[in-house]
């Protein structure tokens, strides 16, 4: 497996090829932004990690270049910046993961694993299933030929689901990875995510793929997948 790390900071930058290396990756690296934008968009990557404040070009700027680009690879946010404002723009922008600084290496390794083990969307970004279009290039949702207008996190949401079909996702997982935060069970802000998702996606549709496993969470099946249950 290769990586790509943006660090501007040497000793983290010693510390995490050090560890890495030790555990079997491959590990390019970049202290600033524009050398690291270069490295990103030549390709070959399995999973980079970028720090946010970088000179040259910061991360965030670096990860929209990306995914303008039709690159999919997994991205994670390794950065001090620690408030809720700055992991929703992580990753509404398109990030996959959020660990912030100070950390432990244990964690980080465990994080990197965990997105390497993920399933790709397909090569180009985009994703058919029944009559649903899902482009996560240009971020656009087409159902029976009809587009649905999305907010970022329901774009998100959607997108969950889509990567995991037929896997029942609690609502602690959901929120973990849309909102990157615990999930309080004392509020509803993940059924009313999902309600709302739903009235866009399903209600208008005869074919439902958003569905409720009570005590547990949701699951998106297609047509074949509901009568194969």
């Amino acid at each position: 497996m290769r990586l790509l790390l943006i660090e501007d900071e040497l000793k983290t930058t010693a510390y995490l090829t050090q560890g890495f290396q030790e555990n079997g990756y491959l590990i390019d690296t970049a202290n600033n932004g524009h050398d690291g934008l270069r490295l990103a968009l030549s390709g070959g990557y399995d999973l980079m990690i970028f720090d946010v404040m970088v000179p040259g070009i910061d991360g965030w700027s670096i990860l929209r270049e990306v995914r303008r680009s039709g690159s999919e690879t997994p991205v994670m946010f390794l950065t001090a910046r620690d408030s809720v404002a700055d992991r929703v723009n992580g990753l509404e922008l398109g990030a996959d993961d959020y660990l912030i600084k100070p950390f432990a290496f244990a964690e980080l390794l465990a994080r990197t694993r965990t997105l390497l083990r993920r399933p790709t969307i397909t090569p180009f970004g985009t994703v058919c299933i029944e009559d649903l279009t899902i482009d996560h290039i240009k971020q656009k949702v087409v159902r029976s030929e009809k587009p649905i207008d999305l907010t970022p996190k329901e774009f998100l949401l959607l997108s969950l689901f889509v990567r995991r079909p037929g896997e029942v996702l609690s609502r602690s997982v959901i929120a973990k990875q849309v909102w990157d935060m615990n999930f309080d069970s004392g509020t509803n802000n993940v059924d009313v995510a999902v309600r709302r998702l739903r009235r866009k996606v399903d209600d208008p549709f005869s074919i439902k793929l958003i569905h409720t496993v009570h005590g547990v969470g949701y699951v998106f099946r297609d047509s074949e997948a509901q009568t194969n249950t």
